[in-house]
């Protein structure tokens, strides 16, 4: 059963679907989610902190959704793929992980203003996490691509089962996989920023198909790339 915390954030976010943050009022928070205005204002302080709380929660969910698609059965080239066209798909349905990714808010959205300078820390902790500030686009970007690089260098027994030393290789290997990740979440995030609003959400996912598998996964694959004619 969801937590009062996270049930005012899912009417919070449910409420931006249909408004510009501007015109979201904290008591229409509160009559919606069924929690008294008190408890709101317990758990997040004001509208800004309901608002940085909101951003902190979608960047958490999307660095967890990039493990969560990398834990799926396949090769690592695949899995890279997947995490990619996810990025693409993810930030097209949700405005929040967009901006967060790209670092283009606008007023329709709950920007995340920092606290004021000597501001009290905020009593619940999740508040105080949230508080402290939220990843900018590179930031989260170098998050993914650190946690997709872990994982793929663990392998899926864990760096203590029989598939961890095996798959963890040598400096050179590790830093192939992260530039192979690096590469994966960059040429997803050039869709989501250069999106024109006009193809297909399945369009996008297949260009990023397209663009990146048949050469950019090949050191993650361990499979070299065929050489340029005359090298």
């Amino acid at each position: 059963m969801p937590t009062a915390r996270e049930t005012l954030l899912d009417t919070a976010l449910a409420a931006l679907g249909e408004q510009h943050w501007s015109a979201v009022r904290m008591v229409d928070v509160a009559v919606r989610a069924r929690v008294s205005r008190q408890t709101l204002y317990n758990e997040f302080g004001s509208k800004e902190g309901l608002a940085r709380a909101l951003v902190r929660r979608e960047a958490d969910r999307y660095l967890r959704g990039v493990e969560a698609v990398l834990a799926e059965p396949g090769s690592p080239a695949r899995g890279l793929l997947a995490v990619a066209e996810w990025t693409v798909a993810a930030a097209a349905a949700r405005p929040v992980l967009r901006a967060l990714l790209t670092g283009a808010w606008d007023e329709r959205l709950p920007a995340p203003r920092p606290v004021r300078a000597g501001a009290r820390l905020a009593p619940v902790p999740e508040q105080r996490r949230a508080d402290a500030g939220v990843p900018s686009p590179g930031e989260l970007l170098g998050q993914a691509r650190d946690r997709a690089a872990a994982l793929i260098t663990r392998g899926p027994s864990g760096p203590s089962g029989p598939d961890g030393p095996s798959r963890e290789g040598d400096a050179g290997d590790a830093a192939a996989v992260v530039r192979s990740c690096e590469l994966a979440l960059r040429l997803a995030l050039s869709f989501v920023v250069a999106s024109t609003g006009r193809e297909a959400e399945g369009d996008r996912v297949r260009l990023v198909r397209d663009a990146l598998f048949p050469a950019a996964m090949h050191q993650v694959a361990g499979v070299r790339p065929p050489m340029p004619p005359g090298d």
